[in-house]
């Protein structure tokens, strides 16, 4: 389970049947970094069985390269106010995270785990209606790898919450480790 295949068209043809315009990809891979490479890894334990070992690490080294991700996205994708608000939270070198909700009506968060939704939630102050397509998908299907913000497009879909014009942002995390955040409108 997990596998999702979408077809994907560069034509301009194409683009009267499409649901979804991709607007920015904005992708991190911080496998080059041993300890970023080792903290999601198939390995053989002792007895010889094939297991995925986690770092303890793994929630600092995520959200170093979750942070990187943001930063480069957040210009892109931001209205104006904000990045204001940005803008000065850096030169005063105070810590401001940013308002994305202003930015985006639907949010599908990687559903690796309970806690991988809880801390994104958290970090990016969003109610409860907002994380519903990931924490439904994590009990329906479970940890679907980077498939799962497909999954819950489609949650949002089937809930009739897709508006035309809607901006989605698509927040995956893989091991080595890799952040990808997609913005559809």
């Amino acid at each position: 389970m997990g596998g999702i295949t979408i077809l994907l068209s560069n034509k301009r043809s194409d683009s009267g049947r499409a649901k979804y315009e991709l607007v920015h990809v904005v992708r991190t891979n911080h496998a080059a970094n041993d300890e970023a490479y080792r903290c999601a890894y198939q390995e053989e334990d002792v007895e010889g069985n094939i297991v995925i070992s986690l770092s303890k690490n793994l929630t600092a080294i995520a959200g170093a390269a979750l942070k990187e991700n943001i930063t480069t996205i957040a210009p892109l994708v931001l209205p104006p106010s904000e990045l204001l608000r940005w803008a000065l939270g850096c030169i005063m070198k105070k810590t401001y995270t940013p308002d994305f909700r202003k930015a985006f009506k639907h949010f599908c968060i990687h559903a690796g785990g309970r806690a991988v939704i809880e801390e994104l939630s958290k970090k990016l102050k969003l109610m409860e209606e907002r994380v519903e397509p990931s924490r439904m998908t994590l009990h329906r299907l479970g940890n679907t790898s980077s498939s799962s913000p497909w999954y819950e497009l489609s949650y949002v879909e089937a809930k009739g919450r897709m508006k035309k014009g809607d901006r989605v942002w698509k927040i995956r995390l893989g091991s080595g480790l890799e952040v990808g955040l997609n913005a559809t409108t």
